[in-house]
């Protein structure tokens, strides 16, 4: 299995410019023959969008049966493509940080972060929440894990569920010096408290974010796309 880790540009409060950067990078990744493209937390909307106002927030939540959901399920069709992406969820009256893994059409997975890193808790009501369960699945022959940044610091042990991969969309701030001079080793060295073959994928929001995306091995950096360059990473499994 080949998969392409994007360390893509996002814009906050964009889902229409989001979803090009989707598109654009789902047609490289498959041209350069990838069976799956991932990309980094909150991508959809950006990591920023949300102003913890509920009534403001929900109408940029989305949910799976959204037409831009259908949109992406379209696309992994008519591209011929799987994709996973982080979005922020709407169910109900509930929101999530999430992440959906769509194939041919069909969501496989739709994980919801566990860790409250993602919002600003101290502003929030009973209406932004948090997941409750860390599930393995099965995806082209892998057991697969899906964690979303913070989960991975704040709950290791969730995720050490002896799975062959473990995907893990972040939304990183560190600059490139912080990054550079041991940050990234951090990040690989946490990784190993959860599973031996880990895949990071980081977006870029001006001023904010600043990409990168590498595979983590045994705790050490086996590949990488380094931070500040958009792009793709290719790894096989």
């Amino acid at each position: 299995m080949k998969i392409a880790l994007a360390s893509a540009r996002i814009v906050d409060r964009d889902i229409n410019y989001n979803l090009s950067q989707m598109k654009c990078y789902m047609k490289e990744a498959k041209t350069n023959g990838a069976d799956l493209v991932c990309f980094g937390e909150a991508f959809l909307q950006g990591f920023n969008a949300l102003s913890w106002q509920y009534e403001e927030d929900r109408k940029i939540a989305l949910a799976t049966s959204s037409k831009e959901f259908n949109q992406i399920r379209t696309l992994t069709k008519e591209i011929g493509i799987d994709v996973l992406f982080g979005y922020n969820e709407l169910e109900d009256d509930i929101l999530y940080s999430s992440c959906a893994l769509i194939s041919s059409g069909e969501i496989i997975h739709n994980y919801r972060r566990i860790s409250r890193g993602w919002k600003e808790y101290s502003k929030t009501d009973e209406h932004y929440k948090e997941g409750s369960s860390v599930e393995v699945f099965d995806y082209k022959d892998k057991k697969c894990v899906i964690g979303l940044c913070g989960d991975l610091w704040d709950y290791p042990e969730r995720f050490a569920l002896g799975e062959d991969l473990l995907l893990w969309p972040v939304y990183v701030c560190w600059t490139k010096e912080e990054w550079e001079n041991g940050g990234k080793l951090e990040y690989a060295e946490q990784a190993k408290l959860c599973c031996e073959n880990t895949l990071y994928i980081n977006s870029i929001c001006d001023g904010d974010a600043f990409g990168g995306a590498a595979q983590f091995f045994e705790g050490k950096i086996q590949r990488e796309l380094p931070i500040l360059n958009e792009g793709l990473l290719y790894v096989t499994i």
